[in-house]
């Protein structure tokens, strides 16, 4: 599709309502109004075209931007080129999703928590959403010294910028999803936080509440060792039980065994078969219609 053929379908897909809610949550014109079912099917049939993504970038209109994050190939983005992207971002869910679709996949991803620097509220959003999105869905952070994270977003948090504050907290609760000391210091902070305060605009959002995030992590993963060590346990007294099962089997196969199951038939249980004469007698005496 072309840019032209691309931004007339997205007029086309738009609707009122959605449009509405996209002012709602901050999201600055133009927009259409798509919401993200139709730009998913739209993704579809466009498939991988970064010439076009570039495009859709540079309209500045929200839903092609939000497009341009499905259709460009992430992983042939230079440094410098997702750096320019990140720089222009302008509200907090093409922040989210440029992170899900284009940060996370890029070669550069651990280079790009850099941003978590930035004094710009995008950038650093950016910086922190990747931190968590890296913990979480990735394991590209396993064996490093996470422990500064907790200390910078203990300091750092409560002088951040209002957005940079939702991704701050959202990285504390996935350093407190990684267990043992780490969990432990990443929850004695969410306390010492409180919960976080976030400006939400005319929405029904809500921040989640760090520490408690942390503890109901915790107690699921409790659970889940209680299970496998239950089933661990079931596990050792398992091998009897088949034994027990071949020992009736053969049994039951013993020509002397003596089973409810196959009891020796002997003649006295066999009902007495009427003979041809008396059937034939009977059938005589039946009256006629």
């Amino acid at each position: 599709m072309t840019l032209d053929e691309t931004m007339q379908e997205l007029e086309r897909l738009g609707s009122p309502q959605t449009r509405k809610t996209y002012l709602r949550h901050g999201a600055p014109e133009p927009l259409s109004g798509v919401n993200f079912g139709p730009l998913g099917v739209l993704k579809k049939r466009i498939g991988t075209a970064p010439t076009l993504a570039r495009s859709l970038w540079a309209s500045g209109h929200t839903e092609a931007r939000l497009l341009a994050t499905m259709v460009v190939d992430a992983p042939a983005l230079s440094w410098t080129e997702l750096g320019a992207w990140a720089k222009s971002l302008d509200w907090h869910t093409l922040t989210d999703v440029f992170v899900t679709n284009v940060a996370l996949r890029s070669p550069h991803a651990l280079k790009a928590l850099e941003w978590t620097r930035s004094s710009s509220e995008w950038v650093g959003r950016a910086g922190w959403q990747l931190l968590a999105s890296l913990l979480v869905k990735t394991t590209v952070l396993a064996g490093e010294d996470l422990a500064p994270w907790v200390k910078r977003i203990e300091q750092e948090l409560p002088t951040a910028k209002n957005r940079v504050r939702e991704a701050m907290n959202s990285a504390l609760i996935a350093l407190g999803a990684q267990g043992g000391a780490l969990q432990t210091a990443a929850l004695a902070t969410a306390k010492r936080l409180g919960k976080v305060e976030v400006d939400q605009g005319d929405t029904a959002c809500e921040t989640p509440d760090a520490a408690q995030y942390i503890q109901k992590i915790q107690a699921r993963k409790g659970d889940t060792a209680a299970a496998k060590s239950k089933r661990g346990a079931s596990d050792k007294a398992a091998p009897d039980a088949p034994r027990t099962a071949v020992a009736k089997k053969q049994a039951r196969k013993s020509p002397g065994a003596v089973t409810r199951e196959s009891k020796p038939k002997t003649a006295a249980t066999k009902p007495a078969k009427k003979s041809a004469k008396k059937r034939t007698a009977s059938a005589r005496t039946r009256p006629r219609a």
